[in-house]
């Protein structure tokens, strides 16, 4: 039972909080049972995870204990004291576990029939790139590409915000050149939404191989993105505000796309 909240272990992990030593250790923090849960499922490397048993009182905690010695992580109990230090915020479910970074490349990537990718260019808030991946994951998307990048994918607030999601989703980091350039590679329709795009994002066909492409509140998408094969659309406003959170606005587009190829399979012959 870890009891110090000086004790080596600890101390190395706090220090994951910071994106440096995530990029020097080569680790990564994932907080909370669920998380816990779908990064095992994955096939995430753990090296440790921490326990406080006294915090474990959720279904999916108790799940996750069960699973724990089939994992290869090396588990430390700790005591509460000790798991509201390494915990992030106020929620303490009893399990934060400790992963190698896992890869993300566009040559991991293997595309389905049919495909529908989601490209992230230059969002900076961790939270938002989990959002994200989250409506993602929920309306059946195939990868997302997170280009020029200005948080690490693996933010332990991506995480969470994903509610692990990142883990079952196929993902990658990459400059916004190697990403226009693999998706023209994999022949997919570029959908760029932009405030001033000429085509209303319901107008589209989003029932071929598609990539859906949105960019930061605050600066858009770059002028990568402007080019003849890429079709650019856009959100009705109807109010003061000129565009939606990115998080919000991507949840609608990816159900849009959802919609149509559901449409689209329910009208196939019997």
């Amino acid at each position: 039972m870890i009891t110090s909240l000086h004790n080596p272990h600890v101390k190395s992990t706090v220090r994951l909080r910071d994106r440096r030593h995530r990029e020097k250790q080569g680790r990564i923090v994932i907080d909370g049972a669920r998380e816990v849960a779908r990064a095992i499922a994955a096939g995430v490397r753990l090296v440790e995870v921490f326990v406080c048993e006294r915090l474990c009182e959720s279904d999916d905690a108790r799940r996750v204990l069960d699973l724990l010695p089939g994992c290869g992580a090396n588990v430390l109990d700790v005591t509460e004291p000790v798991f509201e230090k390494l915990a992030f915020g106020d929620r303490t479910e009893g399990l934060l576990g400790v992963a190698e970074t896992p890869a993300a490349t566009l040559e991991g990537i293997k595309l389905p029939e049919n495909p529908l990718v989601a490209v992230l260019e230059g969002v900076e808030k961790p939270g938002n790139v989990g959002a994200v991946l989250r409506s993602a994951d929920g309306a059946g998307a195939s990868a997302l590409i997170v280009a020029d990048g200005r948080t690490d994918l693996y933010n332990p607030n991506a995480i969470r915000a994903s509610l692990g999601t990142i883990f079952t989703l196929p993902v990658a980091v990459a400059t916004t050149a190697e990403t226009v350039a693999w998706l023209r590679r994999q022949r997919l329709a570029i959908f760029a939404a932009r405030v001033d795009g000429s085509v209303p994002y319901h107008e589209v066909d989003f029932r071929q191989p598609a990539a859906i492409v949105l960019g930061s509140e605050a600066a858009g998408l770059s002028a990568a993105w402007n080019a003849d094969d890429i079709t650019p659309i856009r959100l009705p406003m109807l109010g003061a505000a000129d565009s939606l959170n990115v998080s919000a606005a991507a949840a609608v587009l990816f159900y849009e796309a959802l919609r149509q190829r559901s449409g689209a399979r329910s009208e196939e012959p019997k």
